[in-house]
């Protein structure tokens, strides 16, 4: 897989059926390993390891509905109080970031409307804090930690 510019983690690999798995911690089983999934993971471990999320307060590839379709987001951090705090689209170390990529993950919290939004191929990370209507977003220079956006 391909370097990214997330610190590396211990993680747990095996073959099936002459494919690659990964182990993810969050749903507790073994995932085929693709480019996207390689950087799913690293977040999940930034997230928890550098930034002190709780694994406990992650859901990966959770299903919502938009209208009336339903859809999956990459990673959903919600807070102690069990609100959505961040949500965040990830996509393969190859796929850029473009202004399409943002503007799905702000679809997806129109619905889910998460305080925080990130959008990460691995490599380029994109982070924002969602205004008051809910629509605009803040960039931000660095990743929060959930210390930090962790305030209700």
């Amino acid at each position: 897989m391909e370097q990214l510019s997330l610190p590396s983690f211990s993680y747990k690999l095996k073959e099936s059926e002459g494919k690659t798995l990964i182990h993810d911690v969050i749903r507790r089983k073994w995932l085929v390993l693709t480019p996207e999934e390689w950087v799913r993971q690293h977040m999940v471990h930034f997230l928890h390891n550098f930034l002190g999320f709780p694994l406990s307060l992650m859901n990966v590839e959770r299903g919502t509905t938009y209208n009336k379709l339903q859809k999956r987001t990459d990673i959903c951090v919600y807070s102690s109080a069990g609100t959505p705090l961040l949500l965040i689209e990830c996509k393969a170390p190859d796929v850029r970031i473009t202004n399409n990529t943002v503007q799905q993950a702000a679809v997806y919290n129109q619905t889910i409307k998460a305080s925080y939004l990130l959008v990460t191929n691995g490599i380029h990370h994109f982070c924002w804090r969602v205004a008051s209507d809910g629509v605009s977003l803040e960039p931000l220079q660095e990743l929060p930690t959930f210390e930090q956006i962790n305030l209700h």
